[in-house]
């Protein structure tokens, strides 16, 4: 081992959002540099927000993410309501988290499928795939697909919904598409149970480490959209204090901010959802857990990808289990908010595909944005991914150098890392 050379430099690390380096620097068996490196140009949305009108809030901040826009626009809406004292009815509730499993599905498929698949199928990308299994990649479009005219059905359209608005929608679906929607979705359950047999045949590396692992919770649900903070090192928090959990810091390899809490790192994604709220998925969710032999905790960070697929079959009972209940509830038009001339702050999470998402908006008595927080999932995530490839690294070193860079690179995609939205800080040295 005291001969071992390696120098692994990935330069923009390919099927991942945005763009992110791995050096790794080892001489005679000593380890010179193990870097994740965040090299994505910063964006500044909070600037963008600031003097905006409150009602522009969650479709300025959509634009964030093009996966997680639904994500993003949810968190917005919360903040802005808590700010401005507006309670939303149980129907909105109900169509925001129909749609909210719309957009789970639709980035856990194209992770898990697209951009995750490959590596263990041994190709390079979701092209030659399709030309290899294609029926991979035909199962991977179908589940896209109906997720994508979920999102549709309610908000008007997936990529950056129109239909959500502070206090309701602007639009309605009908019942006869509600009906029509469910559907597909119980067809779909036949895709679910192939997927699962496909992760089952896949060679998960072997690795495990001890992280904390952050997410919402609720008593009565699998939390996605509102809740308190908890975390598996046995800590909760309301909303409000969200700072106390994400401490956020900066490190010199990085554009995007670093946290931390109870250790140096902690991780947020569907693992970390799984870990702190497996008691609240479906019981066909369980099953297919149990299928993949994973329980609480699971401290195999590759294993996130097979928590997104647990999570994809719980999605798809429960938006069954929702459009139940608006059918039998109806679907009735309601008034749209109207500015009551009083500002506010207020807070609003989510948990989205990559994990916890935070907004934090201050809105003064004209109804304008005069101060914006956003705190993303994958700068939660930076220091775990680097912590998890300084733990890996040693474990690898006896391996050729090919396959020592391929498990660094399987190792960052299994946080479905969404690089360019965590990107916040800009270093400016004046001469």
């Amino acid at each position: 081992m005291s001969e071992v050379n390696v120098n692994v430099n990935v330069h923009h690390l390919t099927r991942v959002e945005g763009h992110g380096d791995i050096i790794v620097d080892v001489k005679n068996g000593e380890i010179v540099k193990c870097e994740w490196q965040v090299v994505e140009a910063p964006r500044f949305f909070e600037a963008m927000l600031r003097g905006r009108p409150y009602y522009e809030a969650s479709h300025i901040t959509s634009r964030i993410c093009g996966i997680c826009s639904v994500g993003h626009a949810t968190a917005s809406l919360q903040a802005t309501e808590t700010a401005l004292g507006v309670d939303v009815s149980e129907q909105t509730e109900l169509l925001r988290k129909l749609m909210f499993h719309g957009e789970m599905i639709d980035s856990h498929v194209l992770h898990v499928y697209m951009l995750v698949a490959p590596d263990f199928l041994g190709v390079g990308s979701v092209l030659p795939l399709a030309a290899s299994h294609p029926e991979v990649v035909k199962r991977a479009l179908r589940i896209k697909k109906l997720s994508g005219d979920l999102c549709a059905m309610v908000a008007g359209r997936h990529t950056h919904p129109i239909a959500m608005t502070v206090g309701g929608f602007t639009h309605l679906p009908k019942i006869q598409d509600l009906l029509a929607m469910r559907e597909r979705l119980v067809a779909a359950r036949e895709d679910m149970d192939e997927t699962m047999a496909l992760l089952k045949t896949l060679p998960w590396p072997a690795f495990e480490r001890e992280t904390e692992y952050v997410s919402l919770q609720k008593d009565d649900e699998y939390a996605f959209i509102d809740g308190r903070v908890a975390t598996t090192d046995g800590f909760t928090y309301e909303l409000p204090d969200y700072r106390k959990v994400t401490n956020e810091y900066m490190v010199p390899q990085s554009t995007a901010k670093y946290t931390r809490h109870n250790r140096e790192s902690y991780m947020v994604g569907a693992l970390a959802r799984f870990n702190n709220n497996y008691d609240q998925l479906h019981p066909r969710a369980k099953a297919a857990a149990e299928e993949l032999g994973m329980a609480p905790i699971v401290t195999n960070s590759f294993l996130n990808s097979g928590a997104q697929a647990i999570e994809m079959v719980h999605c798809i009972e429960d938006a069954i289990l929702l459009i139940d209940e608006l059918v039998d509830r109806g679907i009735e038009e309601e008034p749209l908010y109207q500015f009551q001339g009083k500002g506010g702050e207020g807070v609003g999470s989510c948990d989205v595909p990559r994990g916890i998402l935070f907004h934090n908006y201050v809105i003064d008595d004209d109804g304008l944005i005069q101060g914006a927080n956003c705190i993303i999932p994958t700068n939660q995530n930076h220091a775990n991914i680097q912590a998890d490839m300084e733990f890996l690294v040693p474990q690898i070193l006896d391996k050729p150098q090919d396959e020592i860079r391929l498990a660094l690179e399987m190792l960052v995609r299994a946080y479905d890392p969404c690089i360019s939205c965590s990107t916040h800080l800009l270093d400016v040295e004046f001469v």
